[in-house]
């Protein structure tokens, strides 16, 4: 399945399916609320700072801008948008957003040592699959032109970005997406199907628990893709932290990324996984 030939099935189908695959509940909602336009807010509002978050070990520039991140990779398509503004809500113009994830298996572009789903070993050296970067536009938005990411073990579904101004990072976060979406497309299209079932969730991932709401992005549909929208609220003064990540990926991409003492948890099943991943439903 090809980024540029899969469509999204209908929304009457989608939520059949997805209400299968959890065991019967109903989908309650697919996002959170998508983020305004950027705009001047009044001089005593303020938005809240976007978290920063780990940058993880699969980071590096790949001195490519450019609006299509897919080159070639098979997942569902996805658009991204990015508004970046300062705590009056006011466009960075001029920033730069870089994006970076990973394939629909769960592996990222430019490193070896990674495993697959089939536990055989991976190296993507060389290649610069899925990553990019772009400027931030009059409007405060950086738009990208990609697929829906997988997932690996010791994460919930996630995209790495940073805001840079020239040589300096401001923030360094990530964009966590809908657990139902992501549990529909997982388990109904071969592209994504994997032979266990993810055992890290929002509502259990440490990095998403640490970064909280500023870090979740709202999903929409369009007729041959799915939409993601996410507002980053960045201090123009500000100096992401530096990490002490070693070069290269610690082990491989089955490696829990998350903060420290985080470790694994075991696959939720049954009323117990539709609970934490369908918004407002109980076990």
């Amino acid at each position: 399945m090809s980024a540029n030939s899969s469509q999204p099935p209908s929304t009457s189908r989608r939520r059949h399916l997805l209400a299968a695959a959890l065991g019967g509940a109903e989908l309650v909602t697919l996002s959170r609320t998508a983020p305004a336009s950027a705009q001047a807010l009044p001089t005593t509002a303020r938005l809240p700072l976007t978290a920063q978050t780990t940058e993880g070990p699969y980071y590096f520039d790949a001195a490519k801008v450019r609006q299509d991140i897919t080159e070639g990779q098979s997942g569902v398509p996805l658009d991204l948008r990015f508004t970046v503004v300062d705590i009056h809500g006011r466009p960075l113009a001029g920033k730069r957003v870089d994006l970076w994830h990973c394939n629909a298996a769960g592996v990222y572009s430019g490193y070896a040592g990674q495993v697959d789903d089939h536990d055989q070993a991976v190296s993507t050296k060389g290649q610069t699959f899925l990553r990019g970067s772009q400027p931030v536009g009059a409007d405060g938005v950086a738009a990208f032109r990609t697929i829906y990411p997988g997932w690996y073990e010791g994460r919930a579904t996630h995209l790495h970005m940073k805001v840079i101004d020239g040589r300096r990072t401001l923030l360094t976060t990530q964009c966590f997406l809908p657990d139902a979406l992501s549990e529909y497309l997982y388990t109904q299209l071969p592209a994504y199907r994997r032979k266990r079932l993810r055992e890290t969730l929002n509502s259990n991932d440490g990095i998403a628990l640490r970064a909280g709401d500023t870090v979740f992005g709202a999903v929409r549909e369009a007729k041959d893709r799915y939409i993601a929208t996410l507002m980053l609220v960045v201090d123009p003064a500000a100096t992401a932290p530096r990490e002490s990540v070693p070069p290269g990926p610690p082990g491989s991409a089955g490696t829990p990324m998350g903060p420290p003492g985080q470790g694994q948890h075991a696959a939720l099943d049954g009323n117990a996984r539709v609970a934490a991943i369908v918004p407002g439903s109980k076990s």
